[in-house]
């Protein structure tokens, strides 16, 4: 993780333990060896977009997509021109059936995480085509510890957890001094038990502007390319 970040000083303590640097080994192995998503320098772009100080809201995500081109380190996201993954599309669609936001023209969620909204998956990197293939090789450690910092914040945070993963991390949460919002995760398989009609955007809000926060300006936007 690049040290131009407020993040580096409250995670540095995790870069000297052992499970680190099995971690860091394994993943150059398997760098060695398969593709691996996303790329090396877009691993930590959840924290570099989003520093510490900033964050209000965390959405937590289970492991990078797995197919070319897909994967750029935030959960959920896909930068414009790569087709819009199935749990994004419902994710889309529930924040328009929620705020009346339109639905984007592409799927990239920076604006999000440029206004404090950490996009933060439980695990880093993934081998090309095969989901979960690096779950338990410690990154659900160091992203326990992110959670932890992150619920450290003096300033309410409320954090957005989708589907049994992450809802476990509901135990890594002060819910006395944060907000906490569950449901089922948007996938196809899972999103009309309980997630399409949870309104997590407007329930983000009201929890943040009830703090005296800003509230998100959740309307991603068409994208434009350039002339």
């Amino acid at each position: 993780m690049g040290t131009k970040t407020d993040w580096n000083p409250l995670l540095r303590g995790e870069f000297d333990k052992p499970y680190w640097r099995d971690l860091q080994g394994f993943v150059r192995a398997e760098r060695d060896r398969h593709q691996v998503f996303p790329p090396h320098d877009e691993v930590f772009a959840a924290l570099h977009l989003t520093p510490h100080a900033s964050v209000k809201v965390l959405i937590l995500g289970q492991d990078p997509y797995h197919g070319p081109r897909q994967a750029h380190g935030l959960c959920f996201s896909v930068r414009p021109g790569v087709a819009k993954p199935p749990s994004l599309v419902n994710i889309l669609e529930e924040l328009h059936n929620d705020i009346g936001a339109p639905v984007p023209n592409h799927g990239s969620l920076e604006h999000w995480a440029r206004q404090g909204v950490l996009l933060l998956n439980a695990t880093l990197t993934v081998r090309a085509r095969q989901a979960a293939s690096h779950q338990r090789r410690g990154w659900e450690t160091f992203t326990d510890e992110v959670i932890r910092v992150v619920n450290d914040k003096d300033e309410r945070v409320v954090f957005i957890l989708w589907g049994g993963s992450a809802r476990r991390k509901r135990a890594l949460v002060d819910a006395g001094r944060h907000t906490v919002i569950e449901s089922a995760h948007p996938s196809p398989l899972s999103a009309s038990g309980g997630f399409f009609g949870s309104r997590p955007f407007s329930r983000a809000n009201e929890a943040l502007v009830a703090a005296g926060r800003e509230p998100v300006d959740w309307a991603i936007g068409d994208h434009r390319p350039s002339e």
